[in-house]
């Protein structure tokens, strides 16, 4: 059977402890978690894990006790006044959480300076344990696949840092199943799958964060997607479907999500 992570976006609305006991309701054996709350998704409640070293303890027991893991830890993101010496106290927590990757998105504009950070913020993240994963998005500066691979590239420590494969984002960018299945297995460290129409709507943010289809209500090759990930390349379920909060349980939402991915995937993998 597939192994399958819950992403915090499909049940915005719970803190880590909920999120980790949703996750484990679900069938999911990892999680892709927000460190911290964020003004953009107003739906997430109040929690302190970073700073809240009581906080962080107990919900690392409770994630030790349902069996559930830390696959991808947010929020971390570059523009050209990062700095990177504030993201110390997340890695830390990320690490005492156990994180298999920190997940990035890049929006410095200059090229020189954006690979130079994103390298820097690599080395940082590696004097805590912790390996990296770029997400390409259109909206981003890294808004490809093709993008992501040179700047991985660029940073030279394949295995260690790489992309975080979107396949809504992959489909938005214009990408295909071939050129994700022709990228160095190395490089592909992670993927996150859900299903959406064939032609976008005008709002790609809306969409990503707020607004995706369960799998098979929409036009993605999903089976497809998981085909052409490297072999044991972890997944995570992240369809958020903000219409359904109030109307369902975040158990319900994320049991229905997690049911969807693995029908549209069958005996495919």
């Amino acid at each position: 059977m597939l192994r399958l992570s819950l992403d915090h976006l499909t049940v915005t609305d719970t803190t880590p402890v909920q999120l980790a006991q949703v996750a484990h309701a679900a069938g999911c054996a990892g999680m892709c978690l927000f460190l911290h709350p964020m003004h953009e998704l107003p739906q997430m409640p109040p929690f302190d894990i970073v700073r809240d070293h009581a906080a962080r303890t107990e919900l690392k027991a409770v994630m030790d006790d349902l069996g559930v893991v830390l696959d991808l830890a947010y929020p971390f993101s570059l523009g050209g006044r990062t700095d990177l010496a504030a993201f110390a106290p997340a890695m830390e927590c990320a690490a005492d959480l156990g994180a298999g990757l920190l997940n990035v998105l890049v929006y410095d504009r200059d090229a020189t300076r954006r690979a130079d950070t994103f390298g820097r913020f690599c080395d940082m993240a590696a004097q805590f344990g912790l390996r990296v994963a770029v997400e390409f998005y259109p909206q981003s500066q890294v808004p490809s696949l093709a993008s992501a691979l040179e700047l991985v590239g660029q940073a030279g420590r394949a295995g260690a840092v790489g992309i975080n494969v979107d396949l809504l984002h992959l489909m938005r960018s214009g990408g295909t199943m071939a050129e994700l299945a022709a990228a160095p297995a190395d490089h592909v460290l992670y993927a996150q799958v859900a299903d959406g129409p064939m032609v976008p709507p005008e709002d790609l943010g809306w969409e990503a964060s707020c607004e995706r289809l369960l799998c098979g209500e929409g036009a993605f090759d999903v089976a497809g997607f998981v085909r052409a990930l490297p072999p044991g390349c972890p997944v995570s379920v992240e369809i958020p479907r903000n219409h359904a909060v109030g109307a369902m349980t975040c158990a319900e939402r994320a049991r229905l999500a997690v049911e969807s991915v693995r029908r549209a995937v069958g005996n495919s993998t």
